[in-house]
C-alpha cells in the first residue's frame, strides 16, 4: 500500500511537472518597428511566433533614430529599421548587432506636379527640398545631390534648401500644401502622394554607390551574446515570416493593408508601393560599411566611434542556419 502511493505521488509530481512546463509562458522579445509597407513581414513576427515559443511584443516608433535610445537602456531587444540608423547607433555606443536584412528600395523622389522643368535631379537646383532627418531618405537624398555636383544646406544660398520634418505624414502634407517643392519619401506613402494626385517621381535614388538601400534586422548585443538560444529561434521566425510573405503576395499584401494599415493603404497603393521595394533575407557583403563611408563624407550621425567594417557588427550565423533549415527545404 505504501509502495503503491509513492508510485502514485511520483506520477503526479511527473505529471505536474510536465503540466508547469507546457504552461510556460513563450518568451517575450521586445521589437522596435515602423510603419511601412516593406517592413511588414517583420510585424508578421508576431502572428507566427507561438510556434517557436516566443512573444513579440511590437512597438512602432515614427523613425528608425527613436528606437536606438530604447535599444540602449534596454527597452527594445531586436529592431527593424534603416542601414543609417543602425550604423548611427553603433558608431554612438549602442550594443548591437545586424543580424539579417528584410527588405530592400522603397524610396522614391518626389516633386509638385506643376514643376514641369524638374524632369531629374540635377533640375531641383533653387528648390525646396524636404525629408525625414535621420532616416534612409535623407541619406539617399544627400548621396543623389552630391553625385550630381549640387550643395545643400538648411538655410538660403546654397543650391538646394534642405527642410527637415519629424515624421514622413509631414512630408505628404508639406508637397501637397506647395510649402516645399520635392520630398524623399518612402513607401508606401510616396505611392500614396502619387495616386492622390499631388506628386510626381523625379527618381528612384538607388544610382550611387549605396545602390538600393537595405532595411536591417538588428539585434542588441546582450540577447545574442547572453540568450543564443532565444536569439537563434528569434532568427528562424524572422525567416519563417519573410517566407511566407514572400512565397504568398495576398498574405503580405492582406497582413499589410487591414492589420498594419487598419484598411487605410488601397490594394493598388500596396502594389504600387511594394513595386519599388522586396521583401529579403539577407544584408549584401559591405553595404552597411558602404553605407558607414557616406554617412562619414556627409557628416551624418555624429558618429564617436564609427563601425571600422562589417566583421566587427554584421553576424549573419543565426541567419545562415535557419535559413539552411527553412528555406531550402
Amino acid at each position: 500500500m505504501l509502495m503503491r502511493n509513492a508510485a502514485a505521488r511520483a506520477a503526479l509530481l511527473v505529471l505536474a511537472a510536465f503540466s508547469a512546463a507546457s504552461a510556460r509562458a513563450d518568451d517575450v522579445v521586445r521589437l522596435g518597428n515602423l510603419k511601412f509597407a516593406h517592413y511588414g513581414a517583420v510585424s508578421y513576427m508576431k502572428e507566427l511566433a507561438p510556434k517557436f515559443g516566443l512573444k513579440i511584443d511590437e512597438r512602432i516608433f515614427a523613425k528608425g533614430a527613436d528606437i536606438y535610445p530604447a535599444m540602449a537602456v534596454d527597452q527594445i531587444d531586436i529592431s527593424a529599421s534603416g542601414a543609417d540608423g543602425a550604423v548611427a547607433a553603433r558608431g554612438n555606443g549602442v550594443k548591437l548587432y545586424v543580424v539579417a536584412g528584410f527588405a530592400d528600395g522603397g524610396v522614391r523622389i518626389l516633386r509638385r506636379p506643376e514643376l514641369d522643368a524638374v524632369k531629374t535631379l540635377k533640375d531641383v537646383k533653387g528648390l525646396k527640398v524636404a525629408s525625414v532627418r535621420g532616416g534612409t531618405q535623407d541619406l539617399m537624398l544627400l548621396a543623389e545631390l552630391d553625385k550630381h555636383g549640387m550643395t545643400w544646406g538648411e538655410r538660403p544660398g546654397k543650391d538646394v534648401q534642405l527642410i527637415y520634418f519629424n515624421n514622413y505624414a509631414d512630408l505628404n502634407q508639406a508637397l501637397a500644401q506647395k510649402y516645399v517643392d520635392v520630398i524623399c519619401q518612402s513607401e508606401p506613402q510616396s505611392t500614396q502622394a502619387i495616386s492622390a494626385g499631388y506628386a510626381v517621381e523625379v527618381v528612384k535614388p538607388y544610382d550611387t554607390p549605396i545602390g538600393r538601400p537595405v532595411r536591417p534586422l538588428v539585434m542588441t548585443e546582450k540577447m545574442y551574446n547572453e540568450r543564443p538560444e532565444v536569439a537563434a529561434r528569434v532568427l528562424k521566425l524572422f525567416v519563417a515570416a519573410t517566407k511566407a510573405f514572400i512565397d504568398d503576395p495576398a498574405l503580405a499584401e492582406k497582413y499589410v493593408r487591414e492589420t498594419v494599415f487598419k484598411g487605410q493603404l488601397t490594394a493598388q497603393d500596396f502594389r504600387d508601393g511594394m513595386a519599388n521595394a522586396k521583401y529579403t533575407y539577407d544584408v549584401p557583403a559591405g553595404h552597411m560599411q558602404i553605407t558607414t563611408d557616406t554617412m562619414m563624407k556627409y557628416g551624418l550621425g555624429k558618429m564617436v566611434n564609427p563601425p571600422k567594417s562589417d566583421a566587427e557588427w554584421v553576424k549573419t550565423d543565426l541567419l545562415d542556419k535557419a535559413k539552411a533549415e527553412l528555406v531550402s527545404r
